[in-house]
């Protein structure tokens, strides 16, 4: 079941002011910091073209893995690794398929490995830094070392001006709307139990952000 951020939107309690779409200038900025910091940055201007984008950017023949990101359902990538043409090895339907409990979380955990590993992020400071949390950490686990390659697809409604900001927009924004979904999903409430701030990528080319300008995710 695809879900999207106006599933949860309109009944939660938000800061509106750390989920606005930034001025052009602003994102030029914030695309500047984030390469200086070592992230390759793309930028789109609809959900269509982010897929295109990444489409063009994972090689055939690459095992693929996601996190959950309510960014990749609304842009249609959730839909298009499972049902989709093309030639990459879908990791999340080889490990949905496990009917053994034990065997299926060891398969989940092998897949932070991925060649390609795509998610969200939770929050993008103009300084260059990235801000996300998990309850299990299934998402931020791959994206410091364990993937061979990361991909984060992000709306620039996620950029604000400072790391405080970022961390503010994870408490303020992000976690009540992941709430929401994960009482409707699962049944328990979510936690922001382990959080990661990106700060820098050392390896040339492994991290790409895909940004686009468009008011998506949380």
């Amino acid at each position: 079941m695809s879900q999207q951020k106006s599933d949860y939107a309109p009944e939660t309690d938000i800061d509106a002011s750390l989920d606005d779409l930034p001025a052009d200038e602003t994102i030029e900025e914030t695309v500047d910091t984030l390469e200086s910091n070592g992230f390759d940055v793309v930028v789109v201007d609809s959900a269509e073209h982010a897929l295109e984008a990444i489409q063009s950017h994972v090689p055939h023949g690459a095992t693929v893995m996601n996190g959950h990101s309510t960014t990749l359902e609304e842009i249609g990538f959730v839909e298009y690794l499972s049902e989709g043409d093309h030639e990459w090895e879908s990791l999340p339907d080889e490990i949905w398929s496990i009917e053994d409990d034990a065997e299926r979380q060891a398969a989940r955990r092998a897949s932070q490995t991925a060649d390609y590993f795509l998610g969200g992020i939770n929050a993008i400071a103009e300084t260059g830094e990235l801000v996300a949390a998990d309850r299990s950490g299934s998402r931020i686990g791959a994206y410091p070392f364990a993937a061979s390659n990361v991909v984060i697809v992000s709306g620039v409604n996620k950029i604000v001006p400072t790391l405080d900001d970022a961390l503010d927009r994870l408490e303020s924004v992000a976690y009540p709307l992941e709430n929401e979904r994960a009482k409707e999903t699962y049944g328990v409430d979510s936690a922001m139990a382990k959080q990661l701030i990106f700060r820098q990528e050392l390896e040339e080319g492994r991290t790409t952000v895909v940004l686009i300008r468009a008011q998506l995710g949380y």
